[in-house]
């Protein structure tokens, strides 16, 4: 089927880009196959993640269709653009579904986008992550590309305002070699790998990363190890806790 919305979603977004002036650097993006199925796995900084990991395939030509939570299909907005891109919604209560039907779309070749850390992490580090995509990677025999994503926070992330007008902010993407699923036992070694391979590609992003913090009251988008004021991995758990109570609530 011709694809009617998913190209003039591009063109916005690079029209974004170029209007806000990101500065964009893309590495690694030729080992995102040109045919055939591939999971591309992200840790997950912003709410915006999506678009600069999609835009991490752009080189090879595909359209990365991405698993997202079953709300954003319902909202009366995005829910139509949603399915015109043939993005894949995820209902946690049901989740076999979703998963079969991601595994269903690698092996009709497509390239599928997951966050296998299932939420954004607070702390800026890669947290522990759900196996859902080594899985499929494995049960599809598609390669599966872990991809780093920084900068992303300073534009909107979970607990700050959004700054979406901010401009000149450089955006890190990098997309790693593909792991070949074949090579690993069992789907929770696969994810250890994964997982492996994602925290040195997230740290290489931070380390070589052109901005550093204006002073203490721009260090939130830090991670604490690198001398930011972002919470560490165990304050995040702590705030991430099902039923945790804020001032606020």
């Amino acid at each position: 089927m011709p694809e009617l919305v998913y190209p003039p979603v591009i063109l916005a977004a690079k029209t974004m880009f170029r209007a806000l002036d990101l500065r964009l650097r893309v590495e690694g993006s030729q080992h995102v196959p040109r045919t055939g199925g591939a999971v591309l796995a992200s840790n997950h900084v912003s709410y915006l993640d999506f678009i600069f990991c999609g835009y991490g395939a752009r080189d090879s030509g595909r359209l990365v269709r991405f698993m997202a939570k079953d709300a954003v299909f319902r909202h009366k907005v995005s829910g139509p653009l949603m399915r015109g891109m043939k993005h894949i919604p995820v209902n946690r209560a049901a989740g076999a579904g979703s998963y079969a039907s991601a595994v269903g779309a690698l092996r009709r070749g497509e390239v599928v986008g997951v966050f296998p850390e299932a939420t954004i992490s607070r702390s800026f580090t890669v947290k522990d992550l759900k196996n859902g995509a080594a899985r499929m990677a494995q049960e599809a025999a598609v390669p599966l590309l872990p991809v780093a994503l920084w900068g992303t926070q300073r534009l909107w992330t979970k607990g700050r305002p959004r700054t979406l007008t901010r401009r000149h902010t450089p955006i890190t993407i990098l997309v790693g070699e593909p792991i070949d699923p074949a090579a690993h036992a069992d789907g929770n070694a696969l994810t250890a790998e994964l997982r492996t391979r994602l925290t040195a590609l997230v740290d290489r992003a931070q380390r070589e990363y052109p901005d550093q913090p204006a002073g203490p009251d721009d260090a939130w988008w830090q991670p604490a190890h690198l001398g930011g004021t972002a919470p560490t991995p165990e304050q995040a758990a702590e705030l991430d806790r099902p039923g945790r109570r804020t001032p606020a609530s």
